[in-house]
């Protein structure tokens, strides 16, 4: 599952799960420190903030030639861009030093952090094994030309499947990430997966943009989302060549993200 469905909204699941361990967070914290008045709020909030800049700090320097050639890309955190790690490494270092300046803070802030970062933790690796071991959907989708195209029949490469639609503005800004990437790793088949429109619609927008990337397929029912889970766009998927599951991104990639994803893919030298 990439995505959670609220309302209008969907909210990538590695977001949700955050959201959801911080709010268990600061309600428990609340009710651990009320009876002394020492709500941890401030220090659970100093600690996020600290934690997502050294997470999102620490994912441009891994990728910083990417970022490089954009500068303005080093700002825009949409691309989802964080070392998950670092950043919890560095939030509890500045809860540590919270706690010791601040003595009655200590108690209901170890209770906050136990009961959040348990369900965030244990919802993260229950979801992330499922994740691991889900198969690429056994379905039959059409090229532009009316085709049928079954994605078990590809060609045994590790493979990127892009779930898109032209009226989707971050889906037609990481288009052309996605092309230059068809062109500079032969290795991996990047499959652009239309949801929803017609042929005529998505061959018309690829011409006024310029844009000819290889391996564009129709899914005219949405099935390969629904399938997936996948209730927002873009979302993309990258799937080893058993068709296994590896990394999964909700939001628009950046050439650092997509270079991240493709990292997940098994070493075919096992190193």
């Amino acid at each position: 599952m990439t995505s959670f469905t609220l309302g209008p909204l969907a909210i990538p699941t590695p977001h949700a799960l955050l959201y959801l361990g911080f709010f268990a967070a600061l309600f428990s914290g609340w009710l651990a420190g009320r009876k002394r008045k020492a709500n941890p709020e401030a220090a659970l909030f100093a600690m996020l903030l600290g934690g997502l800049l050294v997470a999102r700090l620490t994912f441009v320097a891994r990728y910083f030639e990417q970022y490089a050639a954009v500068p303005m890309g080093l700002l825009d955190i949409r691309d989802g861009g964080f070392k998950p790690w670092p950043g919890v490494l560095a939030a509890a270092a500045i809860g540590a030093v919270l706690a010791w300046r601040s003595p009655v803070l200590r108690r209901p802030l170890a209770i906050a952090l136990t009961v959040g970062g348990l369900l965030w933790g244990c919802a993260s690796a229950i979801l992330s094994a499922l994740d691991q071991g889900r198969q690429l959907p056994e379905l039959t989708l059409h090229d532009l030309h009316g085709n049928p195209i079954a994605l078990h029949d590809l060609d045994g490469r590790p493979l990127v499947v892009n779930l898109w639609a032209t009226w989707c503005p971050p889906c037609r800004r990481e288009i052309p990430v996605l092309e230059a990437a068809q062109r500079n790793h032969p290795e991996v088949r990047f499959v652009l997966v239309n949801q929803g429109e017609h042929a005529e619609a998505v061959a018309r927008f690829l011409t006024v943009q310029g844009l000819k990337p290889s391996d564009v397929l129709l899914d005219s029912g949405n099935r390969l989302g629904q399938a997936t889970g996948s209730s927002g766009l873009p979302t993309t998927l990258f799937y080893d060549a058993q068709g296994r599951l590896q990394h999964s991104h909700m939001g628009e990639l950046s050439a650092a993200t997509l270079a991240h994803g493709l990292r997940q893919f098994p070493d075919p030298a096992g190193r």
